[in-house]
């Protein structure tokens, strides 16, 4: 006589079925607190940094720091889209719907950055401004050479453990910040040391058809692939 074990319910092999299933979840939440706290201190940050700058640039009479202000401003719009995305998160059925939506919003900060870096250094150029130095000027930059890689770096590992384009493209922005940061460096440098006054409108321009690419494919619901590894979830990816 043969035993044969007897068949497992329908209901056991649901259950162990959805162990990894509720592990994959549990990750995911812990991931997705993660992105919270890096995007609170992202908004608080440029928070400060905006009031800071165009505070202490119109009592100054600084162009400089205040367009260093309202920079910060178009990049808390750019994280406020991004705290949707990951408050959507929540929910599998919200998540498709707000990856998009996001990915457009962030891709409208980019292009609103790109049209504001132009027209100041074509102004700049035009009126042969000097950049103008403030010991308060100087500080905010230099912090945020230092603070906005850190912060772009943890995005975007956020970005890629979530597959979302739109997280991805949101850390390229507050990489950008960096960037920026560092050209307002080293034009108060390159003025200082050998009177290039040309050198932060220019370094700034060449920015703009960076910048300008990034709004355009994200506009488009496109994001490359080297920006998450290859594992974002967009509409279209370009490689």
């Amino acid at each position: 006589m043969t035993l044969t074990a007897p068949p497992r319910s329908r209901l056991g092999l649901s259950a162990e079925a959805s162990v990894p299933d509720d592990r994959a979840e549990a990750a995911r939440a812990l991931v997705r607190r993660r992105g919270v706290l890096l995007n609170n201190i992202t908004i608080g940050y440029n928070v400060v940094e905006a009031v800071l700058a165009l505070l202490l640039g119109g009592l100054a009479g600084s162009i400089a720091l205040v367009g260093f202000g309202i920079d910060s401003v178009i990049e808390v719009s750019a994280s406020l889209a991004a705290r949707w995305r990951l408050h959507a998160d929540l929910s599998p059925s919200k998540r498709a719907r707000a990856e998009r939506r996001t990915l457009q919003l962030v891709g409208w900060s980019f292009l609103a950055l790109a049209a504001y870096v132009a027209y100041e250094a074509v102004e700049a150029l035009v009126l042969r401004e000097t950049p103008s130095a403030t010991w308060w000027g100087t500080a905010l930059a230099a912090l945020s050479v230092l603070v906005m890689p850190v912060l772009a770096r943890a995005k975007r590992t956020v970005a890629v453990s979530l597959a979302s384009g739109a997280l991805a493209a949101e850390a390229t922005q507050t990489s950008i910040c960096a960037w920026l940061s560092a050209i307002v460096l080293f034009g108060l440098g390159a003025n200082a040391l050998v009177g290039w006054w040309w050198a932060d409108p220019v370094a700034a321009l060449a920015m703009v058809p960076i910048i300008a690419y990034e709004g355009v494919q994200a506009v488009r619901g496109i994001v490359t692939c080297s920006e998450c590894a290859g594992a974002c979830s967009t509409q279209g990816t370009a490689h």
